[in-house]
């Protein structure tokens, strides 16, 4: 049924053993409150909510007056939903994937790779990387959120390889030493870190787990007799050691930032940037792919050679991977992320207490509607009836449709809208 263009998701949870247990997952919170009669058991762990029609987590659609089951049936019948610009430039497919994460134990050491990459991977070994796309991503922060971005400025490393000889013993001397000449040439810098890091990354398998395991009982000794152990990074360390024992992946807290943000503050994640999730909840956009080039922190299939090859060594402070939002001017309430690729945009929609009637604007292409937090009910022309909107809820809107909230909850909404504004 065509006419009707703005209609309620359920969407797919993926229960990876990282995500936070239970009733402590942003994602089972917001599962339970977009439908109060869901079941959410207490020892499973609550990952991800994927919002979207990716073929590994297609979202049904919660309107009997559709006959389509899935967003991505419903879209492959009717792409002008999409919007014209969209459905050309990407083939009449929705092109992101709008996600909420809950990290409890560290997401692997990865980076995803650009389109060239991606098409190649994809070609020679599908059973790894499923599809041909890109996957840029951001995440933006629900509660405070922890990660590992993009290398550290090369002081600090340097400072590390002096602090932390086992970390020294990994890379060598001759790496480091090149690193410490090549400060201030960035064409040399480049090379002289990766150098550096394909060091580690390839060191023998007992000569690391040696290096590791000094180092954890040194730091751990250190820690019990009342020392700083902040030159070793020694919180951390210890941390990532107890979810993943005797994994090279520990040592990259040494070369990559470690990034936290505040609800409301977002990183973005472009191709070939190193990154890790460590802790806490998040809003996630990406491209509509699931391809991830591994190296640590991970039983899945690491492929050390080709993330070493492809990262981008460009040192940068933590406080320059945090991607700001900007306040749409024409609407006092939207706090715009607009990454620097077209596939995705994320809105923040913040609708103060004092008002009782809020109209999310048509745009020209579809979009995916998450409330977080307030209740409204919800009325757009071509719903063709009112929507119920409480904290869970997800609605997709079609190109050019509005959608109006008549708010019921005291202290106004929080929503986030996934679009892509070409």
């Amino acid at each position: 049924m065509e006419e009707v263009r703005v209609f309620p998701l359920e969407c797919v949870v993926q229960k990876y053993a990282w995500g936070k247990v239970g009733l402590n997952s942003e994602v089972a919170k917001l599962v339970l409150g977009g439908d109060p009669l869901a079941v959410i058991e207490d020892g499973q762990p609550y990952a991800e909510l994927w919002m979207g029609a990716h073929p590994k987590g297609d979202a049904l659609i919660k309107d009997n007056r559709i006959s389509q089951r899935t967003l991505g049936q419903w879209i492959a019948d009717y792409p002008a939903c999409l919007g014209s610009k969209v459905k050309d430039t990407f083939q009449g497919q929705l092109p992101f994937l709008f996600k909420v994460l809950s990290v409890n134990t560290a997401l692997s050491i990865q980076a995803h790779p650009n389109r060239e990459l991606a098409a190649r991977l994809h070609a020679q070994f599908p059973e790894h990387y499923p599809d041909n796309n890109h996957k840029p991503e951001m995440a933006i922060a629900l509660t405070p959120f922890e990660g590992l971005c993009g290398f550290r400025p090369v002081e600090e490393i340097l400072g590390f390889l002096k602090s932390v000889p086992e970390f020294h013993a990994l890379v060598g001397n001759e790496a480091a030493e090149e690193l410490r000449s090549s400060v201030g040439e960035a064409g040399r810098l480049a090379l002289a870190l990766k150098k550096c890091f394909t060091r580690m990354m390839n060191c023998e398998k007992k000569v690391f787990v040696d290096q590791l395991n000094m180092l954890v009982k040194r730091v751990s000794e250190e820690g019990a007799a009342g020392k700083d152990t902040s030159s070793s990074n020694g919180e951390l360390l210890l941390r990532l050691h107890s979810q993943f024992p005797g994994d090279i992946g520990c040592f990259s807290i040494y070369f990559l930032n470690r990034v936290m943000l505040q609800p409301g503050e977002a990183m973005f994640l472009g191709a070939n940037e190193p990154h890790a999730y460590l802790f806490g909840d998040c809003i996630e956009c990406m491209a509509c792919s699931d391809n991830t080039v591994r190296a640590g922190l991970t039983p899945k299939f690491i492929d050390v050679g080709t993330l070493c090859e492809m990262l981008s060594y460009s040192p940068a402070p933590a406080s320059a991977k945090i991607f700001p939002s900007v306040q749409d001017p024409s609407d006092p309430c939207v706090f715009l992320y607009d990454p620097p690729v077209p596939d995705f945009t994320v809105m923040r929609i913040q609708v103060p207490g004092s008002a009782k009637q809020y109209t999310v604007a048509s745009v020209d292409c579809a979009g995916i509607l998450l409330v977080v937090q307030g209740e409204a009910t919800a009325t757009a022309a071509s719903a063709l009836s009112d929507m119920a909107l409480r904290r869970g809820s997800v609605v997709f809107i079609s190109a050019n449709e509005s959608v109006a909230l008549h708010i019921t909850s005291p202290s106004g909404m929080t929503l986030f809208r996934a679009c892509c504004l070409l």
